[in-house]
């Protein structure tokens, strides 16, 4: 159980990973040795998982987002780790989740433009075993953090 400090100092990370030791314990109230030692401990028990920087797709000329449903051809555990295995390595893919319902993934990926994202789907994406899909490219991204909500 996380007690409300570790719990302060996991919302204060969350908004700032590069906040300095000190100023990290003086928003929690505690001395900087303590400070430093709940985070290491929350490190070891992996509450932390590592740090991230976030970037601008606009400026990295990734600008499209997309969302796409995924059905395999087939449903068995060798082209469920077919599909797995190969998502991994496609730098374009934000994110691939399993999912329950009318499809077996939903992918998130980032592409230049509608150019670079057909060519992404016939050359990546369509070689993995993949029976149909479904894509829904992102209009305005109205909320997006990678915050989690800690009660």
């Amino acid at each position: 159980m996380l007690d409300k400090i570790s719990k302060k100092i996991l919302m204060e990370l969350q908004s700032d990973g590069r906040i300095s030791n000190v100023e990290l314990a003086a928003r929690v109230n505690l001395s900087p040795a303590a400070c430093l030692e709940r985070v290491r401990k929350l490190h070891e028990s992996g509450y932390i998982m590592g740090y991230t920087a976030q970037l601008n797709p606009q400026l990295l000329d990734v600008s499209l987002l997309v969302f796409i449903e995924v059905v395999l051809d087939r449903t068995t555990p060798e082209v469920f780790d077919a599909f797995k295995h190969s998502v991994q390595i496609i730098p374009e893919v934000l994110e691939c989740h399993m999912v329950a319902g009318g499809f077996d993934y939903l992918v998130k990926a980032r592409v230049k433009d509608m150019a670079a994202y057909r060519e992404f789907l016939g050359k990546t994406l369509l070689q993995k075993g993949v029976r149909e899909t479904h894509t829904y490219a992102v209009m305005e991204e109205v909320k997006n953090t990678s915050k989690l909500p800690i009660k």
